[in-house]
């Protein structure tokens, strides 16, 4: 079952509630997706240690094969 863009954001925004968060669907499929998340919490953090934090944000969805969430192209940064 494929899961929807605004549960994406849903879960996302949970875990950084003040976060700019954007997500696409990039085939327009329902499976394939692309989020942006700029967040202050990124600050101090580097890139990979972003992307963990809102992989984990996702509570398995993405997990093995028969993961909700097939694809997600992230992207993570702290504000300007």
């Amino acid at each position: 079952m494929a899961i929807e863009g605004q549960e994406i954001e849903d879960l996302i925004r949970e875990a950084f509630p003040d976060a700019k968060i954007t997500i696409t669907d990039l085939a327009g499929d329902g499976n394939h997706w692309a989020a942006e998340v700029i967040d202050a919490s990124f600050k101090d953090m580097n890139r990979v240690q972003q992307q963990r934090a809102v992989y984990a944000a996702l509570k398995g969805k993405m997990d093995g094969k028969h993961g909700e969430l097939h694809a997600l192209a992230l992207t993570t940064k702290a504000p300007d």
